[in-house]
């Protein structure tokens, strides 16, 4: 397996803990639109937020991909949209963010998150079988997430 090092410049071995995933078939803009809406929160409060946005309870508001998204009526949401199969990756990153966490001896019910960077990946490359012996690309990114959390108030 590749070795693979972490996009966050600034971690504190001491206050801080990270987690990523790597290669995983999910949309880079779902990621991405998850990771600024989780960005900054509670590891608890952004658990309870993607399951209620895999039960389609709250949306994920989209900021930069918002073309031909419809408005939902969460309260601060314009454009936004339920990403379940992203969100359930993420949600795995951060049960894996409060299990190294707690390896490291960190308050697991402080940590607060500073840190999601998300990176498109290899790409497959496959094709679709058309009329005519035709064929057509279809290519998808693979995707890498990282989180980093650090203990609030320190």
């Amino acid at each position: 397996m590749a070795r693979f090092k972490y996009a966050y410049q600034y971690y504190n071995a001491i206050t801080d803990a990270r987690a990523s995933i790597r290669q995983v078939d999910i949309s880079h803009k779902h990621a991405r639109e998850i990771g600024v809406a989780i960005s900054g929160l509670l590891v608890d409060n952004a658990r309870d937020y993607l399951t209620d946005v895999v039960n389609k309870q709250r949306a994920i508001p989209f900021g930069r991909y918002k073309n031909q998204v419809g408005h939902r009526s969460d309260s601060g949401v314009m454009a936004g949209r339920y990403p379940q199969k992203a969100a359930n990756a993420i949600l795995k990153l951060l049960n894996s963010l409060e299990n190294n966490a707690e390896f490291r001896g960190l308050d697991v019910d402080r940590l607060q998150i500073v840190n999601v960077t998300v990176h498109k990946g290899t790409i497959m490359k496959r094709f679709t079988p058309r009329a005519m012996g035709r064929a057509t690309p279809k290519n998808d990114a693979l995707v890498h997430v990282e989180v980093v959390a650090r203990e609030a108030g320190v």
